[in-house]
């Protein structure tokens, strides 16, 4: 799979924001964060997780997606209730964690400020999402994780979002595999109840019963 260098500067701003961190937090990952993959390896890869961007104190400091901030709590309880995660989530990479038939990636693989990257951050690291996508024999399911992850993925695929609209619970199919889009996991989100954790489960839940129905 290609992965951008430890050191990518493709994106100046992302590259410069980097370089402050690693002086604030020299034991912090601060690079691209890199998915995390399933026990069984490429091959067994039949969902795959799109988030946005790393946390700054999540996923940038500890070099796993979701692995450090509150999203990841939601998500990881959601995937061991469903199966498609085992062990216990301890918010660090030495953790019992293991994904079963399931990847998580982000759109944007290096931390941005206040969490938002810009459209050409987005665009510029969709070379590296795009041969994510078809680089699994056995993928069948794609949840994609708010509006930016979900548009993306979509362009990653070589379709125009419009067909492909963005909804909280909605599905569509591109080229067999079925996309399953939701809104992102955060505290925010919860929060201000704009996400529940039933919301959110739900949308995994669909996701279980079509893999097991073998679509």
């Amino acid at each position: 799979m290609i992965h951008p260098s430890h050191d990518c500067a493709i994106c100046p701003r992302l590259h410069d924001f980097l370089q402050e961190w690693r002086v604030k937090e020299p034991e912090w990952h601060n690079a691209p964060v890199p998915p995390f993959m399933p026990v069984g390896g490429d091959d067994s890869v039949s969902l795959m997780i799109i988030g946005l961007a790393p946390g700054i104190r999540g996923a940038n400091r500890t070099g796993r997606p979701f692995t450090g901030d509150y999203a990841g709590d939601l998500l990881y309880s959601t995937l061991i209730d469903l199966g498609f995660a085992r062990g216990k989530f301890e918010a660090r990479i030495d953790d019992s964690l293991e994904l079963i038939d399931t990847m998580i990636v982000n759109a944007v693989r290096c931390v941005p400020p206040e969490n938002k990257p810009t459209a050409s951050e987005i665009n510029n690291c969709r070379q590296f999402l795009k041969p994510a996508l078809s680089g699994f024999n056995n993928l069948r399911a794609i949840v994609t994780l708010g509006t930016i992850a979900h548009q993306s993925t979509i362009r990653a695929l070589s379709e125009p979002v419009s067909k492909h609209k963005f909804g909280h619970g909605k599905e569509t199919d591109i080229n067999g595999i079925r996309i399953f889009s939701s809104y992102h996991c955060s505290r925010y989100n919860t929060n201000t109840g704009v996400l529940t954790e039933k919301m959110f489960h739900d949308v995994f839940k669909n996701v279980r019963n079509y893999l097991d129905a073998g679509n």
